[in-house]
C-alpha cells in the first residue's frame, strides 16, 4: 500500500488527536472520523496481504531480470526497500528494451498489470 501503512496509521493518530479537542466544530469532528475510518480500513486490508505480495512481485520482477536471490527477511520494511529497488532496475530495463524487444516488453507490463491487481483492495477506484 502507498501510502505505506505506517504513514497511514501515525497520521490516522494525529487526526483523532487533532479531533479529541472538545472545540472542534463538529462538521469537521464527522469529516475527520469518516476520513479516519476509511484509512483503517484501507491499512487493514492491505496489512494482511502485504508481505505476501511484496515477495510475489520480488520473486516475479527478479525473474525478468534474472536476477538470483530470494527474500530472506520477511520485514516488511526490507521487503519494501528490496522491491522499490528491483522496480528502478525494472524501470532501466522497460527503457531499454521498449520498441526493441516486443516480447520482453510484454513480460514486463504483463507484471505490471498483475502487480496492480495484486495491490487492489475493496473501495479501490482502479
Amino acid at each position: 500500500m502507498k501510502p505505506d501503512v505506517p504513514a497511514v496509521l501515525a497520521e490516522t493518530a494525529a487526526l483523532m488527536v487533532r479531533n479529541a479537542a472538545p472545540d472542534v466544530p463538529p462538521a469537521e469532528r464527522a469529516g475527520a472520523l469518516g476520513l479516519s475510518a476509511a484509512l483503517l480500513g484501507f491499512a487493514a486490508q492491505a496489512w494482511d496481504g502485504a508481505a505476501h505480495n511484496l515477495v510475489q512481485e520480488n520473486r516475479a520482477i527478479r525473474t525478468l531480470l534474472g536476477e538470483a536471490g530470494s527474500d530472506e527477511d520477511l520485514h516488511l520494511s526490507v521487503l519494501s526497500a528490496e522491491n522499490d529497488r528491483l522496480r528502478a532496475t525494472l524501470i532501466a530495463l522497460h527503457t531499454e528494451v521498449e520498441g526493441k524487444d516486443p516480447a520482453r516488453e510484454a513480460a514486463i507490463w504483463a507484471e505490471l498489470v498483475a502487480s496492480t491487481e495484486r495491490r487492489l483492495v475493496a473501495g479501490s477506484p482502479v
